[in-house]
């Protein structure tokens, strides 16, 4: 199995907006967003992906648009990423549900929450991590169980993969933070995820980057004890 950096979109003409966007056609990246998928490839300069894997919208699809032309790499669109279809919510203003009866169920309970004339939170979750995992285990097959690969997803479903890699039910996915262009990672194995990033804004990511097993280390296994880190070169700085 390999590892995968979840990303959520950068900044859209949405965010912000108080209203549920959805599925809405003409959402793209507003100037901050365009900005922050510019910052992406040098956030991920020291990452060697192999893939790209997206949701089909725009705003997804433009995200990681240089990041793909930087690396020479084509993205594949994967359906199953694509935003929670939020049916007859679509397009409301957020200050109006949140008086609707569902609000409260998303909130407290939403392995219970179907949105009308759209999907259930617990579809969502399954769509997600059923194409992620899907699309891991292809990766690794062809490139390696040290194969990094990228997905840019939404926030919402993005939430409900991590739910999963953690073991937390879709109940607690509500506690998770994934904000725009934030990336997230988590190391798939054959017995167990291992969640190395969430809501990564800055920094570098390096180290994210698997090295060589050691003799006598299995994939699956916790390190006993918690992990040393990993050493990563300290970027040179220059004086004023």
């Amino acid at each position: 199995m390999a590892t995968v950096v979840l990303l959520r979109h950068a900044r859209s003409t949405a965010n912000g907006s108080g209203v549920l966007a959805g599925r809405s056609t003409g959402v793209e990246l507003e100037q901050t967003g365009l900005e922050q998928a510019q910052a992406l490839v040098r956030r991920l300069a020291g990452v060697p992906l192999a893939e790209i894997v997206s949701s089909p919208l725009t705003r997804c699809r433009q995200t990681v648009a240089p990041l793909a032309e930087a690396l020479g790499l084509e993205p594949l669109t994967e359906p199953d990423l694509s935003e929670v279809d939020y049916g007859a919510w679509t397009g409301r203003e957020l200050k109006t549900l949140v008086h609707e009866p569902l609000w409260t169920v998303v909130q407290q309970h939403p392995s219970a929450a179907v949105f009308p004339d759209g999907e259930g939170l617990a579809t969502v979750q399954a769509r997600a991590v059923s194409a992620v995992r899907a699309h891991d285990t292809r990766i690794a097959a062809a490139r390696g169980a040290e194969t990094v690969w990228l997905l840019c997803s939404h926030g919402d479903v993005i939430k409900s993969i991590l739910a999963d890699a953690l073991g937390q039910h879709l109940d607690s996915f509500q506690r998770i933070v994934v904000d725009p262009a934030s990336v997230s990672v988590v190391r798939y194995t054959e017995t167990r995820p291992f969640v190395l990033r969430i809501n990564d804004t800055g920094g570098e990511l390096a180290s994210i980057v698997p090295r060589p097993a050691e003799s006598g280390e299995r994939a699956g296994d916790a390190t006993v004890g918690g992990s040393t880190g990993e050493q990563v070169e300290p970027t040179p700085t220059r004086n004023a």
